[in-house]
């Protein structure tokens, strides 16, 4: 369990489309290639420390001929922002995804502040 010290909660979240490989016949769309994708996303704040991060599917178009494989994860989480990451395998076709994101942590506010 993620204990929050600070009285003031912050939760900062969004909605991104992390690839459209079907317009342009890309590795996702056609089953060959490169099956991850991941973006740098930056909080609109910065947290006091690295916050719990949660992601979910918010679009998902995808193949119905071939089989359904996927892994979504949150990586590198620090105090600015995280890798979101998208994963599948085999020959899954993608045509794209969009993942909606949630961070939930700790802020600083003018009570705050440490004594040397």
């Amino acid at each position: 369990m993620k204990k929050l010290r600070s009285s003031t909660i912050g939760l900062d979240q969004g909605d991104e489309v992390l690839f459209q490989d079907f317009e342009d016949g890309g590795e996702m769309w056609t089953g060959r290639g490169q099956r991850e994708r991941r973006r740098r996303i930056k909080f609109s704040d910065r947290f006091l420390e690295a916050p719990t991060v949660q992601l979910s599917i918010s679009l998902w178009d995808i193949d119905a001929g071939s089989v359904v494989r996927a892994d979504v994860t949150s990586e590198s989480v620090t105090t600015s922002g995280f890798d979101m990451v998208f994963r599948t395998w085999g020959d899954t076709k993608v045509a794209r995804v969009r993942i909606a994101w949630t961070a939930i942590g700790a802020l600083s506010d003018d009570d705050s502040w440490d004594v040397v």
